[in-house]
């Protein structure tokens, strides 16, 4: 049996139309909540909110103004927002270790997998607020705590949000408002592209969206502020031990040490 309830709570899932994102509204829904499915295909989203019972947004998350309103709009007609998934991704798609960049490609795996995230906490923070508390995860990936040679850029969009949820999560965290990132490992959906193929003859195993919608569940019942949770096939979610750093002195600061203003 599940150890969390969302029974009267409103969820928003980014990036809600297909793949991890379809399969967290899903489980979401199951655990009692009111889904709100955001993403850039409208019907795509439409699809699953009718699926959840849920409601459907288009929009896109690279839009400074998308979150705040996409919010508002969660307030103004269902009363609260309590859990929120920063799921929406993409891929690199180049390797960005030359002067062969494609900067318009670039400027756009940032804004899906950096920026998006900025604006959603940032709009969503105030309303859990007024909610007494809630809950942030963030999706990232294993390639946002270790070294993915071959897609540099990505790797660099899932580095900058596992730390931005690290520094956020301890933030925030006397308010009652958890955020979190989830790091799993390949998924079975269609940012793997032509890879699949590739794993499978390889015998190497995969994710399936179902698993990872699991582990957000795992996360949600037992996650702490600024925890990196990681999830791989055949695995159970378990959170990230972050190694200390060195300290004035040759001593050693603990994973995650508030330091004030110099």
């Amino acid at each position: 049996m599940s150890t969390v309830d969302l029974t009267g709570q409103v969820a928003l899932v980014t990036g809600g139309a297909r793949g991890i994102g379809a399969a967290v509204a899903h489980r979401l829904a199951r655990l009692g909540a009111r889904v709100v499915v955001l993403d850039l295909d409208g019907a795509g989203a439409q699809r699953v909110a009718s699926a959840v019972g849920g409601v459907a947004i288009a929009g896109d998350v690279t839009d400074p103004a998308t979150m705040p309103a996409v919010v508002a709009q969660v307030e103004q007609d269902l009363g609260r927002l309590d859990v929120v998934l920063l799921n929406a991704g993409t891929g690199g798609g180049q390797a960005g270790v030359d002067d062969a960049l494609d900067v318009a490609r670039y400027r756009r795996l940032v804004g899906v997998n950096v920026d998006h995230v900025v604006y959603g906490l940032c709009a969503a923070v105030p309303a859990l607020r007024r909610q007494g508390g809630g809950k942030i995860v963030i999706t990232a990936s294993l390639a946002g705590i270790t070294a993915m040679p071959a897609d540099p850029l990505y790797t660099l969009t899932k580095h900058a949000v596992v730390g931005y949820a690290r520094a956020a999560g301890q933030a925030l965290a006397g308010e009652g408002i958890t955020v979190s990132a989830l790091c799993p490992g390949f998924v079975d959906t269609l940012l793997l592209g032509g890879a699949k193929e590739e794993f499978a003859a390889a015998g190497f195993p995969l994710l399936t969206p179902s698993d990872v919608a699991g582990a957000v569940e795992n996360v949600l019942a037992d996650g702490q502020p600024g925890e990196a949770w990681i999830i791989q096939p055949g695995g159970k979610a378990t959170a990230y031990g972050f190694r200390g750093v060195p300290g004035v002195g040759g001593g050693q600061l603990p994973p995650d040490v508030v330091l004030g203003h110099v």
